[in-house]
């Protein structure tokens, strides 16, 4: 049995008898060349990524790439759709940093 998934990329409809789900992360990459399953989503890093970013406006893309015979996804971009800039690590914006530690510290 699959363990919940907690992602706001995951759908899942069960309405009526219907057992569709996908990754929609996955689905809007265009040259992912893997199809989704739904096993990816057990060892996804994205989820972890979401929770620990100080980037409240993360946007990703992910694709499937092939380890030790078995798919694994991968974020292969991230940027910060507040200022613009791409990220080298999804978990940290320098520029959400520097705006968070000035609300931390009062001013200038």
């Amino acid at each position: 049995m699959n363990k919940p998934v907690n992602c706001r990329y995951f759908y899942g409809d069960y309405f009526r008898g219907k057992n569709k789900e996908e990754c929609r992360l996955l689905a809007a990459n265009p040259t992912n060349a893997h199809p989704w399953k739904r096993s990816y989503c057990d060892a996804c890093p994205v989820p972890e990524i979401l929770i620990a970013s100080n980037s409240r406006d993360l946007a990703l893309e992910a694709t499937v790439v092939k380890r030790f015979l078995r798919g694994q996804v991968q974020v292969t971009f991230a940027v910060c759709t507040k200022h613009m800039e791409e990220l080298a690590d999804p978990r940290f914006c320098p520029k959400c940093a520097e705006e968070q530690r000035r609300s931390a510290g009062g001013g200038a």
